[in-house]
């Protein structure tokens, strides 16, 4: 069965045609700079180099049309025609409480998903964009929503509730949803085979660390609490976003610094984390750089990011009452060794006790990097959330894979 998987951004979308069933990864690409010149589409189909062609991408709808067009062109594409595609995983950042698991797109599920426009703008209007433009190119194909909130719905009240007056989860739907829902699944799935046993059985943390970053407490199978909140900004400090922080912080610098809603929104999210301590940039290849030419805001940014990434981990081994596997996944997980290291340093007292030698030799791909004696296992499992999407897509579909 094949499955095209869409993810839609502002002014970019991300693609991939996979057969679900093996996970052959057909054909890949994104179109970038949406609405904007010099417009492109990046594309590589099984076997062969990318390639970059330039075209003129005024809107989503056009960029749809073009994606589909080089998949099913002589010169790049990889499937004959249409009829090739069983259907598209659309990647929806936000379902509110509405959605548990993933859902046929529907009027319904349309209209659910625009409810949700005010705790995702930057994510779900584009999202529906592209679900729209699929809609219109590929009359009759299933569509499919996979939200990243979905995976998160398992958690109980005393997790995502905030001790805010009742009224305002009531009113405005104000509660903590969690992020990165897709990735958690699969690497705590995977994790557990890779352990030998069965998911349901087993008390995993998983630790997304990306530019955007979340670690989820996984119990018996079911998620009991995350990081991430009402919005992607809570939690661990990450690439340019905060974190937590108090609170009161936000009105504090609102007056100090003239700043109105956008402008601190813009400082929270796009002007903090480990680019506001370190000064020098949000990608932690320029912080390791800049550490080992000596700046100490860029050591900085790094000892917070691994302390706090401990500091959950233990938060969450004592909510579960015992974990039996950390798992690192995403950019940062999956390929720095010294992250790893930092975020289970001081654990040995649960159980917890990495191995320097096999953590060191570690890069992007599936491995136990903790000791033999270690109760707690320490994996990394490189994430693929296309994948999930696409089974997740058969699934919804009716497919066997």
């Amino acid at each position: 069965m094949n499955v095209l998987v869409i993810n839609a951004g502002s002014s970019s979308l991300k693609y991939q045609l996979l057969d679900a069933q093996n996970g052959d990864v057909l054909a890949k690409g994104g179109a970038e700079r949406i609405g904007l010149d010099h417009a492109l589409i990046k594309h590589n189909s099984k076997g062969c180099d990318t390639v970059t062609l330039p075209m003129d991408l005024p809107n989503h709808k056009v960029a749809v049309q073009a994606v589909l067009s080089v998949l099913t062109s002589e010169e790049h594409g990889i499937i004959k025609g249409m009829d090739e595609i069983d259907a598209v995983g659309h990647r929806v950042v936000h379902g509110g409480e509405k959605f548990a698991s993933s859902a046929l797109i529907t009027p319904e599920v349309k209209r659910a998903i625009r409810s949700c426009f005010d705790l995702a703008p930057l994510h779900n209007p584009p999202n529906m964009t592209g679900i729209e433009a699929c809609e219109e190119a590929m009359p009759g194909v299933p569509q499919v929503a996979v939200f990243d909130t979905a995976f998160h719905q398992t958690m109980p009240a005393k997790a995502y509730m905030y001790a805010l007056p009742y009224e305002m989860y009531e009113k405005h739907g104000v509660r903590k949803y969690g992020f990165h829902g897709t990735s958690h699944g699969y690497v705590a799935r995977r994790a557990a085979e890779m352990m030998g046993k069965p998911y349901e059985s087993v008390n995993i943390i998983t630790c997304h660390l990306g530019n955007g970053s979340s670690i989820a407490a996984i119990e018996k199978g079911k998620c009991v609490d995350t990081t991430m909140g009402l919005t992607p900004l809570s939690g661990i400090c990450m690439g340019t976003r905060s974190g937590d922080i108090d609170p009161a912080i936000v009105t504090f610098l609102m007056e100090k610094e003239k700043l109105d809603t956008k402008g601190v929104d813009n400082m929270m999210n796009k002007q903090s984390g480990v680019l506001g301590i370190s000064g020098v940039s949000s990608d932690f290849r320029d912080l390791y750089a800049a550490a080992g030419e000596g700046n100490k805001r860029a050591r900085l940014a790094l000892d917070i990011f691994k302390y706090q990434c401990r500091k959950y981990i233990g938060m969450y081994a004592a909510a579960m009452g015992g974990v039996d596997a950390v798992v690192f996944t995403a950019g940062i997980g999956e390929n720095t060794a010294d992250i790893r290291q930092g975020a289970c340093e001081g654990l040995t007292y649960m159980g917890c006790e990495i191995d320097p030698y096999r953590n060191a030799s570690v890069r992007g791909r599936e491995a136990v990097v903790s000791t033999d004696e270690s109760k707690v296992k320490v994996l990394v499992v490189p994430t693929n959330e296309e994948l999930a999407i696409a089974r997740e897509t058969a699934r919804i579909c009716g497919f066997s894979i």
